[in-house]
């Protein structure tokens, strides 16, 4: 199949490298000039919980030089979706379905108020603890879950096509009828570790294993658990705190994206992830004062790096 990636940043050529190996033709779609150009000229190296490879992959910082594609894979940052949804269209066939992956809540959706709901799939992926070691190179330190789900649901042909293709690849996927489980599975997952990790800028094993962060990162867990709850949100569990550290302890090399972004010195997604609770929480009239104060302490942080 023919695959397009939009934004290979870590993840992204997560998914370009490992399906770009399964043999699949896969466009890499990037604004990062210096990391499309290592990409054409060496080819993409993922190393990590997958092994090492370097494939040889098409990149280009334009969706124009692709063409149509059979797939079209959208892995940027839940702020940057709606201007990469624009972009996709010229990678768009009559039939070509648009997956969006990315933390948080609100990814999806963006794509969708742009391409329509009925185009865009929506993906969850958790436990990879992926970064960037330099343009055309990326690492991940695990390769736990790839989640899938249509809109309003059920899982549909078309979903278990994009299935086989994933798992054809080497990740392992599980399909839901419910997005709403898939979603609010992974963002409890981040909000254990995304603003922690990056207020003390460490790992997410460290977070485990310090006394104070990890009380911290139980409570963002629990206070994001009980919103779901109030939603009538469909967990696969009950102990929330129990949940995370299952995850955690998969990936305890890994810095979460949010710590990895503040290093590089770019804005992070915060707003969407620990951010995101006590929004919600406000809808239902409940409260959420640990992912609330989380929140601001990376907030303040992007401020003194002179990042908003």
């Amino acid at each position: 199949m023919k695959i397009a990636v939009v934004g290979t940043g870590a993840m992204g050529s997560v998914y370009a490298g490992l399906l770009a190996s399964a043999g699949h033709e896969v466009w890499a779609i990037d604004t990062w000039q210096e990391h499309v150009e290592a990409m054409r000229a060496q080819g993409l190296r993922v190393e990590g919980a997958s092994g090492d490879r370097t494939v040889r992959i098409n990149a280009s910082v334009s969706s124009s030089e692709a063409g149509p594609c059979d797939l079209v894979i959208i892995a940027t940052k839940a702020m940057q979706v709606a201007e990469a949804a624009e972009s996709v269209k010229p990678l768009l066939g009559k039939d070509t379905p648009v997956l969006s992956i990315q933390n948080g809540l609100g990814g999806p959706d963006s794509a969708a108020s742009v391409l329509g709901r009925e185009r865009v799939v929506v993906g969850v992926v958790g436990g990879f603890g992926a970064s960037m070691k330099g343009p055309g190179h990326a690492h991940h330190n695990g390769m736990e879950l790839v989640r899938l789900g249509e809109f309003g649901g059920p899982i549909t042909p078309r979903l278990k096509s994009i299935e086989a293709l994933w798992s054809g690849a080497g990740f392992r996927v599980r399909l839901f009828d419910d997005i709403d489980q898939l979603v609010w599975e992974k963002l409890i997952c981040n909000c254990a570790y995304s603003g922690p990790c990056a207020i003390a800028e460490c790992t997410t094993g460290e977070v485990m294993a310090d006394p104070d962060l990890s009380r911290v990162s139980a409570a963002c867990a629990t206070e994001a658990y009980v919103v779901a709850s109030q939603r009538k949100i469909k967990l696969a569990f009950d102990d929330p705190v129990a949940y995370v550290r299952d995850f955690g302890s998969k990936i305890p090399k890994a810095r979460p994206s949010v710590l990895l972004d503040l290093l590089a010195g770019r804005k992070s997604e915060i707003s969407v992830i620990n951010g995101s609770i006590p929004r919600v929480a406000k809808e239902l009239g409940l409260a959420a004062p640990v992912n609330e104060a989380i929140t601001a302490l990376v907030r303040a942080k992007e401020r003194r790096l002179g990042l908003g």
